[in-house]
């Protein structure tokens, strides 16, 4: 009786082998699908928050030199950089940890730089290093990516 099992068994494994094979390979592939599907929009996501970063952070560049160069009070007002810096730090919670770090550390310094930003150098140095450096990680992000 359980030699019969096993022939049975046998017998409908081979029977219905391509059937088998099939489901397999259709399960395998509908998995590699949505992960790639994933993927494919994780790096979209990480693409276009870097693109907007990258802009954005050209806009507070030119709150800074109109702040600092100019006098500017209309164009170089701090207010305009603080919506620039918010931006960029919402946008940095859809990008790498070494960006949403470097995007912290420019809110910090523009918390605390940006009063003096009109008549003093080391403010603007320090501004400008922390820009620079998000910049610098937002492009080795975008590198990255597959």
């Amino acid at each position: 009786m359980h030699k019969q099992r096993i022939q049975s068994i046998r017998d409908q494994l081979s029977r219905y082998s391509v059937a088998l094979i099939s489901m397999v390979l259709a399960l395998t592939s509908l998995g590699y699908n949505t992960w790639r599907n994933e993927k494919t929009e994780a790096n979209r996501n990480i693409r276009v928050a870097g693109i907007e970063m990258i802009l954005a952070m050209g806009k507070l560049h030119e709150v800074v030199f109109f702040s600092h160069y100019d006098d500017n009070d209309q164009l170089g007002d701090v207010k305009r950089g603080w919506v620039v810096v918010l931006s960029l730090l919402d946008l940095s919670m859809t990008m790498p940890d070494s960006v949403k770090k470097a995007a912290k550390r420019l809110h910090a310094t523009w918390t605390a730089d940006s009063a003096q930003l009109d008549d003093s150098e080391t403010s603007l140095e320090q501004i400008n290093s922390a820009i620079d450096q998000l910049r610098h990680e937002i492009l080795l992000a975008l590198e990255a990516l597959e």
